[in-house]
């Protein structure tokens, strides 16, 4: 007698009803969706990662060095893979610095609110003591050259009364058009801001303002780009989104610095295996340093007056962490690493880190 058999809605392969998966894709034979189904391999994936993220973290902050060489031995099912551990807590670390940088950036977009108005007042005052100053002079000067002429030979040349005053107003207005003229140019800053702010005023374009500073159109394509975000600036007068520019480019600059820091170490320990090997290092010791940094973060959140002492020793605690790392996975004496990882910290955080920083900046102020 046949066996009954089904189709599976999957692969539709038919195979025996009594086979609860089907032997081609494995498939459950009667898989009805409901939110067990929906949900189980999402939530089984995560507890997964779970159970073997607790795994390693416990040996990741306590013991340095076991971890990649453990991975680069052969045991890579048992311990969280690396890459798949600092994207999970990097992932964490930024999260929890997104809630400082939201504060810096508040904080930092009222200063400069605060800054541009304190300017703008002491501008004014300049401004103004510097016209009732200028009047004074230009009255004299128009006086004594050509008004006190004009007066002692007023008959000769017929001029009334009333046109004398109609000579001495025309005058003193050409005088102040002819020194606004002579004035007006981008390298003087409170002129250049009194003539931005009625152009944005009037509604010129982006385009007429930038013609009107300085940019031509012969002018780089970086430095157009310099210019139009420096008039966005003006315009906004926020550096608060400068600031989460920088900081949302941070993720982006480590997948720089990760294999930056891996190429230092092979260099430092050329005949201690593939360049691979001292990446794998790298992913784990990094993770350890924003397990640290998001530690910190989340404690400066909770304590407002988190003492800078408990950073300091923390920031070094890091430094010690790294010799004993190199010390247990490249198997050399704690002299010989302590030189090299001494050598190894400064030239990342000397030169490594402030170039990358620099560039950072760079992109985040021309495409915030």
């Amino acid at each position: 007698m046949r066996k009954p058999t089904i189709e599976c809605s999957n692969c539709n392969q038919r195979f025996e009803a009594h086979y609860p998966y089907c032997p081609y894709c494995g498939q459950q034979a009667e898989d009805k969706l409901t939110l067990g189904v929906l949900f189980h391999n999402t939530i089984a994936n995560y507890f997964s990662v779970d159970a073997r993220f607790f795994k390693s973290f416990i040996p990741l902050m306590t013991r340095p060095g076991y971890l990649p060489k453990r991975f680069v031995s052969g045991q890579r099912l048992l311990y969280l893979h690396p890459a798949q551990m600092y994207l999970f807590i990097s992932v964490v670390f930024f999260f929890l610095l997104s809630f400082i940088s939201r504060q810096q950036a508040q904080s930092i977009d009222t200063d400069i609110k605060r800054q541009f108005d304190q300017a703008d007042a002491v501008r004014d005052s300049i401004q103004e003591r510097e016209q009732d100053s200028l009047k004074h002079l230009q009255d004299s000067i128009l006086d004594e050259q050509v008004m006190k002429p004009l007066k002692e030979h007023q008959k000769q040349f017929g001029l009334t009364d009333e046109q004398m005053k109609q000579v001495d107003s025309s005058m003193y207005e050409a005088t102040k058009r002819r020194d606004r003229g002579m004035n007006g140019s981008f390298a003087g800053l409170e002129y250049n801001q009194k003539e931005i702010d009625s152009m944005i005023d009037a509604g010129a374009t982006d385009d007429e303002i930038l013609k009107h500073i300085g940019m031509s159109d012969d002018t780089g394509v970086i430095s157009k780009r310099f210019y139009r975000q420096a008039l966005k600036f003006y315009k906004n007068k926020s550096g608060g989104s400068i600031l989460q520019a920088f900081y949302s480019s941070i993720p982006i600059a480590m997948f720089i610095l990760l294999p930056i820091f891996a190429l230092i170490l092979k260099i430092f320990y050329f005949n201690k295996g593939r360049f691979a090997y001292h990446l794998v290092f790298t992913f784990y010791f990094f993770s350890f340093l924003f397990t640290v940094f998001a530690l910190l973060v989340a404690l400066s959140l909770l304590w407002d007056k988190f003492p800078s002492w408990i950073i300091a020793i923390t920031m070094l605690s890091t430094f010690f962490y790294l010799l004993m790392g190199v010390k247990n996975f490249y198997q050399q004496g704690i002299f010989l690493s302590f030189i090299k990882s001494s050598v190894i910290s400064f030239l990342f955080l000397s030169f490594v880190i402030p170039s990358a920083a620099v560039i950072v900046g760079i992109m985040a102020f021309l495409f915030y």
